[in-house]
């Protein structure tokens, strides 16, 4: 926007009204589509077509993932002795780069992806192509409030997330609720369902039971998006049969 080069992006129906809000806001030039992989691919090649403009991919992209991985960098530089990081998973992009900056600094350093499984239990296609060993792309997206945790991984991605993660928590939807709550009073911090995922895995039992994180007592857990429509929220604590409030000073 500020130097007048248009952008448009691609959102899928669903998507937070806030999110919506904000890309008007910031100028961009919205197109929705249905919540899907193929059909985002579909509407930004069609929008390349039409305009000439340049793809950003969000997550298979060396240099996306490049710029993902400076989490891992400044959380290692304030937070040294980290055991673990857990990061939320979807197309990958973000995990990966944390994985391969944390490991080239730390080795030893663990590497979760926090990863919904939807409300049918089925939908983890990260934590089933790790545990096949190879790139599973034919499951539904997970039908979760974790909206931003919907995409599939990449050709880039993948070999990455096979690799360097070491391991994929599964987590339900109540966990994830469970989990904005406890940052929004604890933390006074407004964080997305999707955002919110990596401390719902933290908190559950396939993490804190599991022999094989007992070593794992420093912790660090990424916490990314705040797309949160808090309508509801406010609506609650507004007067009853109010009108709407007159902001400005009258004189």
């Amino acid at each position: 926007k500020t130097r007048g080069i248009p952008s448009y992006i691609v959102v899928p129906w669903g998507a937070p009204k806030c999110k919506l809000a904000a890309i008007n806001t910031y100028g961009g030039t919205i197109t929705q589509c249905e919540a899907t992989v193929p059909a985002r691919e579909a509407a930004a090649a069609s929008i390349q077509a039409s305009t000439g403009a340049t793809m950003v991919p969000p997550y298979n992209d060396a240099r996306v993932m490049a710029g993902q991985g400076t989490i891992a960098l400044e959380l290692l530089y304030q937070v040294a002795h980290l055991d673990a990081i857990v990061v939320p998973v979807s197309g990958g992009g973000m995990i990966s780069g944390i994985a391969l900056a944390a490991k080239g600094i730390n080795p030893k350093v663990k590497v979760f992806a926090a990863e919904p499984v939807g409300s049918d239990g089925l939908g983890a296609d990260v934590a089933a192509s790790k545990a096949s060993g190879h790139l599973v792309s034919d499951m539904a997206p997970p039908d979760t409030i974790a909206d931003g945790l919907r995409a599939k991984l990449g050709d880039l991605t993948w070999p990455v997330v096979r690799d360097l993660v070491d391991g994929v928590i599964p987590i339900r939807d109540e966990e994830i609720v469970a989990a904005m709550r406890l940052i929004f009073e604890r933390m006074k911090v407004v964080v997305e369902p999707s955002g919110a995922a990596g401390l719902a895995a933290v908190l559950s039992p396939k993490f804190k039971d599991d022999p094989a994180l007992a070593d794992c007592k420093h912790v660090g857990i990424i916490l990314c998006g705040g797309n949160l429509d808090l309508e509801a929220f406010f609506a609650a604590y507004a007067p009853k049969h109010s009108h709407s409030m007159d902001i400005q000073s009258k004189k």
